[in-house]
């Protein structure tokens, strides 16, 4: 008998796809993942295969879509609030490369950390970019 397998979810790097395959399996669904030990050697090449791809039974497919859909996205701060866009008010913010000037490539091309770096956000809205004070 052959089974059907369905790509539910695609991730950059494989921490991010470990994290939703736990969760996924958390309710009982069998998870399968591809190319992660492939980016895990060289994530470089993440982008060129097409990134850690999760793959589930069909049958399995829409609840673990559903399971997906459930989880938040988007950035919170330390008591657990949803950030707000302080130019929209909006609540899509994601986190944003910190990598701006010619300064911080200098220092991550010379593999130091830059120093002092705050976290950068987004806001998928409006397109704002900000600091938490």
């Amino acid at each position: 008998m052959s089974e059907t397998f369905k790509t539910v979810a695609v991730f950059q790097y494989s921490a991010e796809a470990l994290i939703i395959k736990g969760r996924i399996e958390s309710e009982g669904i069998q998870v399968f993942t591809m190319d992660m030990h492939t980016i895990d050697t060289d994530p470089l090449v993440s982008n060129a295969i097409g990134g850690v791809k999760l793959r589930v039974k069909a049958e399995d497919e829409q609840k673990a879509l559903q399971i997906i859909e459930s989880i938040q996205e988007y950035a919170i701060d330390d008591q657990g609030e949803s950030i707000c866009c302080p130019n929209c008010n909006g609540k899509k913010i994601v986190l944003d490369s910190t990598i701006d000037s010619l300064k911080s490539l200098v220092l991550l091309l010379l593999f130091m950390l830059p120093i002092n770096q705050k976290t950068k956000y987004r806001c998928e809205d409006c397109n704002h970019k900000f600091y938490l004070k």
